[in-house]
């Protein structure tokens, strides 16, 4: 079984430091303030929200850039984080982990629309261990969200040596995108309501479970392996 968490909204928040440290690498790249206002960024890729940004503002979006950017983007948010850790992690997030991850048989992982160095840097200022997750799937792995649970499910084969089902992966999200990405792979979702969509409006994207919180470490727990 793979159980694959996501990071903003459903394990911590960190105060938009990301959205601050997208606005200093782009003033400095570019010269511009970048204007998220006119983009959706609620779980969207890093990547989506870099190139929707370019769509409004007027920069390059080659590789080259891209990689430029990403780059830039991990150190502006390396130091701001250094200089004030504005991460906080969710109630019950870091009992879930643990939970899971000692669970025989169950590994889990990352599915995010973050970039690898910037997703670990929030997981490690919440303090929670990156280690800890084994197979992950980042926001630059594929075209969009759904991509990212087939991305996961081969580097699952490829860890452990043999395929893991649809139906034996769990994603934990916050958004309808989670739950969309989850439905397209034959995979099953629990979408928390700690980020910006409440719990009705989760059920309503067709969530097999949602919840409030991840505090019920015994509930969500019974949940994950009762689906196994």
């Amino acid at each position: 079984m793979l159980v694959l968490f996501d990071i903003d909204g459903t394990m911590l928040h960190s105060l938009s430091a990301g959205v601050h440290a997208m606005t200093s690498t782009l003033s400095d790249l570019h010269g511009i303030v970048p204007d998220f206002s006119r983009i959706e960024i609620h779980g969207r890729l890093d990547t989506l929200i870099w190139r929707d940004l370019a769509k409004v503002h007027g920069y390059p979006t080659d590789d080259a850039s891209h990689a430029v950017f990403k780059r830039s983007y991990g150190e502006h948010l390396e130091r701001r984080l250094a200089a004030n850790n504005t991460v906080e992690r969710f109630r019950g997030a870091k009992e879930l982990v643990d939970a899971t991850r000692a669970v025989d048989g169950l590994t889990i992982g990352l599915l995010t629309g973050n970039y690898e160095f910037t997703g670990n840097l929030k997981v490690r200022h919440a303090g929670i261990d990156p280690a800890h997750f084994i197979v992950n799937a980042w926001g630059d792995d594929g075209p969009d969200r759904r991509s990212l649970v087939p991305v996961a499910m081969r580097r699952y084969a490829e860890h452990h040596g043999r395929p893991v089902a649809p139906r034996d992966v769990i994603i934990i999200g916050d958004t309808p995108a989670d739950v969309d990405c989850a439905h397209a792979s034959g995979a099953r979702v629990i979408a928390v309501a700690t980020g910006h969509f409440d719990i009705d409006a989760l059920r309503a994207a067709g969530a097999d479970l949602a919840v409030h919180d991840l505090s019920d470490t015994q509930k969500l727990l019974q949940w994950i392996t009762a689906s196994a």
